[in-house]
């Protein structure tokens, strides 16, 4: 029975996205060639290892001893990496981290771009996902970093703090909530928003919101990034919510005056989560200390 590195990692993102399209995209490969990966994996171990259903695949009892087998392999091999990389100049290591959209817009391009700067021979595989999936994934082995707001149910893993997160309302410098203080956000479901893309987890946060509310959000465009959301917002094409530190930088450029939502659920820490701190591989234990600095 053969199964090479990049088998193990495909089948550990098949089987967390419960699909072989999504699993192949994570892994950076065309569709084809990933579904033939699996059946040669299949083929080979003699033995159905994914269930096919018409919204997807889930892992066979077979299937869900190779992807805790593959998670073990490829948790050792990174561990030996970084272990390595004390001795061995040049050598790389790889962190696969995970974010929720606030900390990946508001928080990790500065402290990412320092990390990065001071440490060149280690790279870092970033995914967006939905602080649920995050967490999920990060007991799963699926990856080694995860931020997530404390919402959240972080079960047994080693949780550290972040940042403060605060969500507020964008909208244009001659809107009428301009001038507010702060405002509901009941208040402002009437308006017509600018949201982000479909897969995007702080819209899938505040769509979860409103319909708790009964009242949807009225979107009239979906955008990639919060960038591109923010000048849409100063053109007068609606309002939108958005990381209080994604709008910041934002308004340097951009005619858009932030407003603070009374909501308790607007107010979010920022949580970094991982299975165990110590059982890291070093250049990931760096990480992790890096992040956490300004909180020691």
């Amino acid at each position: 029975m053969r199964f090479d590195l990049t088998d193990l990692r495909l089948f550990l993102h098949v089987a967390e996205a419960e699909s072989i399209t999504r699993g192949a995209e994570r892994a950076g490969m065309a569709l084809a060639s990933a579904s033939e990966r699996i059946r040669g994996m299949e083929r080979t171990s003699n033995v159905p290892l994914l269930e096919r259903h018409p919204r997807g695949v889930r892992p066979t009892p077979a299937g869900q001893a190779v992807a805790h087998h593959a998670r073990v392999v490829l948790g050792q091999l990174e561990q030996m990496r970084g272990e390595l990389g004390q001795y061995a100049q040049g050598l790389r290591g790889h962190v696969r981290m995970l974010s929720n959209t606030a900390a990946l817009a508001g928080f990790l391009p500065d402290a990412l771009t320092d990390f990065l700067t001071a440490n060149p021979t280690i790279d870092i595989d970033l995914e967006e996902r939905p602080s649920r999936e995050i967490v999920s994934a990060i007991a799963g082995g699926l990856a080694d970093i995860g931020i997530v707001a404390d919402t959240v149910d972080l079960g047994a893993l080693e949780t550290l703090p972040f940042r403060t997160d605060r969500l507020v309302l964008i909208v244009p410098a001659d809107h009428a909530f301009a001038s507010r203080g702060e405002v509901g956000f009941r208040e402002v479901l009437g308006e017509p928003f600018v949201g982000l893309s479909h897969g995007s987890a702080l819209q899938a946060h505040l769509a979860d919101h409103a319909a708790r509310a009964g009242h949807p959000l009225k979107l009239r465009v979906r955008l990639n990034g919060l960038e591109a959301v923010c000048r849409m917002v100063a053109s007068g094409v609606g309002v939108a919510i958005a990381p209080e530190a994604a709008a910041r930088r934002a308004s340097g450029t951009a005619a858009i005056r932030s407003v603070q939502l009374s909501d308790a659920w607007a107010l979010r820490r920022l949580t970094i989560c991982v299975r165990s701190v110590s059982a890291l591989p070093v250049h990931a234990q760096g990480l992790v200390h890096h992040l956490t600095r300004d909180h020691s």
